[in-house]
């Protein structure tokens, strides 16, 4: 019997007892108003003798309080913005009662005036051990070039999160490749979630109830990547009536639909935003910009009882763009006809069970993923590649009084296939077919108040290559009045890895492969923070982080980048610290302040380079390797208007030098070498030696919501993308020295009609 199902069985056979004496209440809590589950919300009960109990819904508005002693109680449940629910209850012993909350929305009404209590924000400054949960309502504070707020906008705001600007679609987070970020949307994997616009995701903010942002230390339950993990849960549609909303704007225009299906029980939601850069962004400052995008979702939930709830997700999305300078391939606008293309396709299901006599709630998903990305000339793509995972995983938490024990098992089935165009000398890439089968064991223990201690395993099997992994997890997390330490930790490996040419800036094609050379990479993660509340309008946090990583696969760096290379291995490290400070309320004024301080280096002993700096290893800063990062972000509302600004600053990425030009002979038959010119190459130094110019860019918002009818709104929102016009690179060709920069100054004009 495996060790996992006897230490399962143990725990059942020692709670029995307990279970005997005492009982559970729990259920779902969800907005009275359109059924959206509430995360968050902490849940009390007390009796005459002044006992007390408690616990807090999660991401599903789900609550269980267990091990409570029969007898009656009073039960509330709080959450800010929303009337306190309450209720008197009896507790049977050896009885789990189920009960479903909804909560009605606070109201203050001022004359004709109806102020709602907004839904709280979870914070900026709201960080524990490499772990922030994103809420719509913090995306919303960040400036956007669409009236309907992205989540990237917001990601690329927090310390630690390194983007390529506002074109390329590429995140790393705490000195992580895009490929080692692992992003999920209600289960289902996204290959490639970020669009070939900077300033859009996959996931604009309508579509989203909670993120879960783990920049490392995440624990037993995710697995398959070395750095991140972004959790997404999308909302669920309304339950009760039929809404919507429709946007235009100069970037993006959009349209979502929600409503029940059957009333009270079943919803639908529906998102489809496309792109009209090359129509409106593109005219205002009179410049090509040759990208296009869109996204589509759609969602079906459906309540099948108290004690089950079942969805279905699907997601689409396809990106078009030209971002680097090839001389040779340009069309009559001096912009290079090398173009990428990514499609992205997911769909899946998930089942929420509560067994009706045990307290346990148990989570089934199963979904289908899948990438195409091609670059080169259109309908003549050079390199192409395919990927697809089918994956299902049980997760199980048993509630033991005011300790869990979560558990799960996983599968997953990949198949790749690429054709890098011999951009990649050293690899053989053939169709491959790749299995993943695991469990995860992570109990959470409370020993006292404000202590949360969840030491967990994971075992990860893969059959078709013959390799399993355990990877140790450790979170810590101890509440003490206004103070909050935190710590995480864990070793992870990813065998299903991506293969990118680094060298170029303006390549951002990522072929999908199995560990080309038979070794895993591995990464090993520690994590330390703080954070004090001393007064409720003012946070701060601090984070301390190291990274250790083994076996990459990266680019070769040699004096011919033009044309092909090989992938070498490189070891790794990656530390820092974000500090961050928040000052303010949700509803009138809120500013935050954040500063990341971190160093990525790598070092290999590749023979190019080996032969190239004499060295038997080197060491060099990777391309992502921001020192600095700064931002600063202020929203304030005032008279029904709300002013958003944000300010970022980045120093400067590395860059390799080049120290002069010669033209090389390939002698790879008989050549007159009297006769043949050669090609031309750039002579380099050591690996990023050089530094680009800082990065720094204003962007301010503002806007003002109007009712045009009794359930029709309309917001205008008008503003400013870099403000004062700093002219920030993008790309710099070493063999023309010509350059590419990001976006200009751009004003911008958003309308959203919005029926609730």
């Amino acid at each position: 019997m495996p060790v996992s199902v006897r230490i399962f069985l143990l725990l059942l056979l020692w709670t029995l007892p307990a279970a005997a004496q005492n009982g559970t209440i729990r259920g779902f809590i969800t907005d009275e108003a359109d059924g959206q589950p509430l995360p968050g919300v902490n849940v009390i009960l007390t009796n005459a003798a002044g006992d007390l109990y408690g616990a807090a819904s999660d991401t599903d508005g789900f609550y269980a309080v267990s091990r409570v002693p029969a007898g009656d109680y009073q039960l509330k449940a709080s959450f800010i913005g929303f009337q306190e629910f309450e209720r008197s209850i009896t507790v049977v012993a050896g009885e789990i009662q189920t009960l479903s909350i909804e909560m009605a929305v606070e109201e203050t009404e001022l004359g004709e005036v109806v102020v709602e209590g907004a839904r709280e924000t979870a914070g900026a400054a709201n960080v524990t051990a490499g772990l922030q949960t994103v809420r719509p309502a913090d995306i919303s504070l960040v400036p956007a070039p669409d009236i309907s707020a992205d989540l990237v906008n917001y990601l690329t705001a927090l310390p630690g999160v390194v983007s390529q600007g506002d074109r390329g679609g590429q995140l790393f987070i705490r000195g992580g490749e895009p490929t080692q970020n692992l992003v999920l949307l209600d289960g289902m994997q996204i290959f490639q979630p970020f669009h070939v616009v900077g300033f859009f995701s996959a996931f604009p903010s309508d579509i989203i109830n909670t993120a879960d942002v783990y920049a490392g230390g995440y624990g037993g339950k995710f697995g398959g990547r070395l750095s991140s993990v972004i959790d997404i849960t999308a909302r669920t549609g309304n339950k009760r009536r039929a809404v919507g909303a429709a946007t235009i704007a100069p970037f993006v225009s959009s349209i979502r639909l929600e409503g029940p299906i059957v009333p009270g029980k079943v919803s639908f939601l529906g998102s489809y935003r496309r792109s009209v850069i090359e129509q409106g962004a593109a005219k205002l400052i009179d410049e090509p910009l040759p990208f296009k995008f869109d996204d589509a979702f759609a969602k079906i939930h459906a309540n099948l009882g108290s004690n089950a709830q079942l969805s279905f997700s699907g997601i689409r999305t396809t990106d078009s763009g030209r971002l680097g300078i090839n001389p040779l391939n340009e069309g009559a606008d001096g912009i290079t006809q090398d173009e990428v293309n990514w499609e992205n396709m997911a769909f899946g299901t998930r089942f929420l069970f509560l067994p009706a006599t045990l307290p346990v709630f148990a989570e089934i998903v199963s979904s289908y993923s899948s990438l195409k990305n091609e670059f080169g000339p259109p309908g003549d793509p050079e390199r192409s590649t395919e990927a697809s995972v089918f994956s299902f995983q049980a997760n199980v938490t048993h509630y033991v009084g005011p300790n869990n024990f979560n558990w799960g098992i996983f599968l997953s089935s990949s198949q790749l296939d690429a054709n890098l165009g011999g951009l990649f000398q050293n690899v053989q890439l053939k169709k491959e077919f790749i299995t993943e089968v695991g469990a995860y064991l992570e109990p959470e223990f409370k020993p006292t108040d404000g202590l949360n201690i969840q030491p967990g395993v994971r075992l990860q099997s893969f059959p078709s290559k013959g390799e399993t992994f355990i990877e140790p997890r450790l979170r810590i997390v101890w509440n003490t009045g206004i103070h909050r330490l935190s710590a995480a930790g864990g070793i992870y490996h990813q065998e299903i890895t991506g293969l990118n040419d680094r060298r170029d800036a303006g390549d951002i094609f990522t072929a999908w492969t199995a560990s080309p050379f038979g070794t895993i990479p591995e990464a090993r993660h520690v994590i330390a923070g703080y954070r004090i509340e001393p007064a409720n309008w003012v946070r701060f946090s601090a984070e301390g982080f190291y990274k250790d990583l083994t076996n990459l696969n990266v680019s070769e760096w040699t004096a011919f980048p033009r044309f092909t290379t090989n992938v070498q291995i490189a070891d790794g490290t990656a530390r820092g610290f974000d500090l961050r400070m928040e000052v303010g309320s949700s509803d009138r004024f809120q500013a935050t302040v954040s500063w990341g301080r971190s160093e990525v280096e790598y070092e290999t002993t590749a023979r190019a380079l080996q032969l190239l700096t004499g060295d038997d290893a080197v060491a060099y800063a990777p391309p992502h390797d921001r020192k600095d990062q700064l931002n600063v972000m202020a929203n304030v509302n005032l008279k029904g208007f709300n002013l958003s600004a944000r300010w970022q600053f980045g120093s400067g990425l590395p860059f390799n030098e080049s120290l002069g030009f010669d033209r090389f002979v390939l002698l790879d038959s008989l050549v007159a070498v009297t006769e043949v010119p050669g090609e031309e190459r750039v002579l380099y130094g050591r690996p990023y030696t050089g530094r680009l110019p800082t990065y720094h860019r204003l962007d301010v918002s503002l806007d003002r919501e109007f009712r045009v009818g009794p359930t029709t709104f309309l917001t205008v929102q008008t503003g400013i993308l870099n403000a004062y016009d700093r002219r920030n690179l993008f790309y710099l060709d070493l063999f023309t020295l010509r350059r590419v920069d990001q976006l200009p100054l751009i004003p911008t004009l958003g309308l959203k009609l919005e029926y609730r």
